[in-house]
């Protein structure tokens, strides 16, 4: 098995199209369906179904995808590391976050450590709460920010720290009745219509849970597809929302107002996680140690 069949295969499987795969790989699709049927015939098994021009991973193939999947992960940071062993100054962070970090905490972060270290790059992806802990896990990327922080003694593959705790607030449109208030009660809102997340979201099930505990179910009257989207509808003036205040540094829709909520400790913890079984590589093990320094001072600063 070569180390060219292994990433012809992880392409194709990734992209369910031959000629996708060749565009990508810059290199012509006959030689790419060699490569295949070369690493199939050495198996002794199919791993594709072929759907004319598509093509989809049979059972078996789905399998082999996610152990080569990982392989492939091992060997570029293997390289990675050697090359980041003399100077882990200019190496490659991958990280990956959640969308709701994606216009203040992160970009702050990395402009903070860039200043420090201005040839260090960054791979960043975003992803789903439990997608950041499986990407962690299978080798995809070695950090992520992540909120809520996970329950280390259950996730046995993960570790980390929290960074930060933040408060969660209430976002309302400027015309609502309780928009002059300075703070509200939770259950204050029980007869509003609400604007949350998609179900499958931790955060959407954090609001019902809060909702709940304040003695009332949420009215959902819209859902929007992330943070930014439910800013639009409050903003609109269709419902009001539960926001992670973090999300509203800087960037506080028009016609709505923020307002804190007295009577519970509805909080989110913010942290870094990375996995287990692997080590960081020497620049994302600098970003770890800059991350924990970082927030600590932050933390000391707000006492």
């Amino acid at each position: 098995m070569e180390t060219r069949q292994i990433q012809y295969f992880l392409e194709v499987a990734k992209r369910e199209h031959v000629t996708d795969a060749a565009d990508a790989l810059h290199v012509a699709q006959s030689s790419v369906s060699r490569q295949i049927f070369n690493l199939e015939d050495e198996l002794g098994v199919e791993l594709f179904i072929r759907e004319g021009r598509n093509v989809r991973l049979t059972p078996l193939g789905r399998i082999f995808y996610e152990r080569m999947k990982q392989v492939w992960n091992m060997m570029e940071d293997a390289k990675r590391e050697v090359e980041e062993y003399l100077n882990p100054e200019k190496g490659i962070v991958r990280i990956a976050f959640p969308i709701s970090m994606a216009a203040h905490t992160l970009p702050s972060i990395i402009y903070a450590f860039r200043t420090r270290y201005p040839e260090a790059k960054f791979q960043m992806s975003n992803a789903l709460y439990y997608d950041l802990i499986d990407g962690v896990i299978n080798g995809e990327f070695n950090l992520a920010m992540i909120a809520p922080m996970p329950n280390q003694e259950k996730e046995k593959k993960i570790k980390g720290m929290t960074l930060f705790t933040e408060d969660i607030v209430a976002l309302i449109p400027i015309h609502h009745p309780l928009s002059d208030r300075k703070s509200i009660r939770l259950r204050d809102l029980r007869e509003a219509p609400f604007c949350v997340l998609p179900e499958g979201f931790v955060f959407r099930d954090q609001v019902v849970r809060a909702c709940h505990d304040a003695g009332f179910s949420p009215k959902i009257a819209f859902e929007g597809k992330d943070i930014d989207a439910l800013k639009g509808l409050v903003s609109a003036g269709l419902g009001v929302a539960l926001m992670p205040e973090m999300t509203l540094v800087d960037n506080t829709p028009r016609s709505t107002v923020i307002i804190p909520i007295s009577d519970t400790t509805l909080t989110r913890t913010v942290g870094v996680i990375y996995p287990t079984q692997r080590k960081l590589l020497p620049t994302e093990a600098l970003f770890y140690e800059f991350l924990l320094e970082t927030y600590e001072r932050l933390n000391e600063f707000s006492k």
